[in-house]
C-alpha cells in the first residue's frame, strides 16, 4: 500500500483526492511509535522531495517531514527553502526539526537569500524560539532594508528573554528611523522575563521605556509592565 501511495505521489497535484495518499498518512501515525517505520518513511519522503514531483506534491511532503523529520532531511529542505515555489513549507519543516542542523540551515539561508525569501528565513529563526538564534538575528538589526530589520526584531521578540533584549536595546538607541518594531519586541522580551519570574530584569526594561521621551502608547505599556512587576513581587 505504501509503495502505491508513493507512486500516486508522483502524479499528485492540486485537486488530486488525498485518499490516494492515505497509506502515507497512516505511516506518519505509525511512525510515532515505531522507529523503523519512521526512518524508512523519512527516507522515502526525502527521496520524493529530491525528485521531479509537482509543487503541490512537494508541499504535501514538506508537511509530513515537519511532523516526523530528522536532521537527515535538512539538506533537501535547505535547497527548497531557496525556491520561490516551495520556500514557505520547506521552512515550516525546518522550524520543527530539532537539532542544530536545521537551525544552522535557516541561519545560512537568512544570510544568503534576498527579498521575501530572506525575510522568511529570518522569521523562521524566530519561530524555533531558541536562544541560540539571537546571535544569528543580531546582525540583521543593522541591515539597510527596514523590512529586514523589522523581521529580525519581530523574531527576537518571539524568542524573548535577556539575550534578545540585550541586542534590541542598543539597536533602539542607535536607530534613526521607525523604532516601533524594535520597541514592541523589547516589550515582548520584558513580558517573557516576567513570566519566567525574572522580575528585576523585566522591571529594568519597563523602566527604560517609561520616560517622557517615549510615545504615549509605549509609556502606557511600560507602566502596565511595571505594575505587573509589582504584583509579582508581592506574590513572591
Amino acid at each position: 500500500m505504501l509503495d502505491q501511495a508513493f507512486e500516486a505521489l508522483k502524479k499528485y497535484d492540486y485537486g488530486t483526492p488525498i485518499s490516494e495518499l492515505q497509506a502515507i498518512e497512516d505511516a506518519v501515525v505509525a511512525s510515532h511509535t515505531d522507529a523503523a517505520v519512521r526512518q524508512d518513511l523519512e527516507k522515502r519522503l526525502i527521496a520524493a522531495l529530491d525528485s521531479g514531483i509537482s509543487r503541490d506534491a512537494k508541499d504535501y511532503v514538506c508537511r509530513k517531514v515537519a511532523m516526523i523529520g530528522s536532521p537527515a532531511a535538512v539538506p533537501v529542505l535547505s535547497k527548497l527553502a531557496a525556491s520561490e515555489e516551495n520556500s514557505h513549507l520547506a521552512r515550516h519543516a525546518l522550524e520543527r526539526i530539532p537539532g542544530p542542523e536545521a537551525a544552522a540551515a535557516l541561519a545560512t539561508a537568512a544570510t544568503q537569500l534576498t527579498g521575501k525569501l530572506k525575510i522568511g528565513a529570518i522569521a523562521s529563526i524566530g519561530a524555533r524560539r531558541e536562544t541560540a538564534g539571537v546571535a544569528s538575528l543580531a546582525p540583521f538589526l543593522k541591515d539597510a532594508d527596514p523590512a529586514v530589520v523589522r523581521s529580525a526584531a519581530l523574531s527576537l521578540g518571539t524568542i524573548g528573554g535577556a539575550e534578545a533584549a540585550a541586542v534590541l536595546q542598543p539597536a533602539i538607541q542607535s536607530a534613526t528611523g521607525d523604532k516601533t518594531a524594535l520597541i514592541d519586541s523589547l516589550l515582548q522580551c520584558a513580558e517573557s522575563l516576567l513570566n519566567s519570574k525574572k522580575t528585576a530584569e523585566a522591571k529594568a526594561i519597563y523602566e527604560s521605556l517609561s520616560g517622557d521621551q517615549q510615545p504615549r502608547l509605549i509609556r502606557l505599556a511600560a507602566t502596565r509592565g511595571l505594575l505587573a512587576c509589582g504584583a509579582k513581587a508581592v506574590e513572591s
